[in-house]
């Protein structure tokens, strides 16, 4: 039997996101009680999973919690954008607007550019999220 080389087991492993937050209680309301995830067993007051179809997203307390300021997770959700954001939206989440971006316009709070529709979002502790057409 031969070992499977490092960039083979990569490309058929899943991958999983992780946050970092500054409070756990927090992370959860977010997480589980706006967006709905559904968490694993075995939480901890220093570190979440939640399960987003076959993936996971690790939530875990740092004090480095919101220092990126680029995208940290994203959901593929197809069509469902806009009933996704209307529905995020009445849960009170508040949507970015980044309209320095090339060949994109903005319709309310989706971006819409190069084939995709997306809204982008923060988390409680300022980790960037979105949802995209695919």
């Amino acid at each position: 039997m031969h070992a499977m080389d490092a960039p083979t087991a990569l490309a058929s492993s899943n991958a999983i996101a992780n946050l970092a937050v500054r409070d756990i209680a927090r992370a959860r309301a977010f997480y589980g009680g706006v967006l709905g995830l559904a968490e694993d067993a075995g939480g901890d007051d220093n570190l979440v999973t939640y399960r987003s179809g076959d993936s996971r997203l690790i939530v875990y307390r740092s004090d480095y919690a919101g220092t990126n300021q680029a995208t940290a997770a994203t959901w593929v959700v197809g069509d469902r954008v806009d009933d996704i954001v209307r529905a995020l939206g009445d849960k009170g989440v508040r949507f970015e607007h980044y309209d320095n971006m090339p060949d994109t316009t903005r319709q309310g709070d989706v971006h819409v550019g190069c084939g995709m529709r997306v809204a982008w979002f923060k988390d409680p502790d300022g980790n960037i999220l979105n949802v995209v057409s695919g």
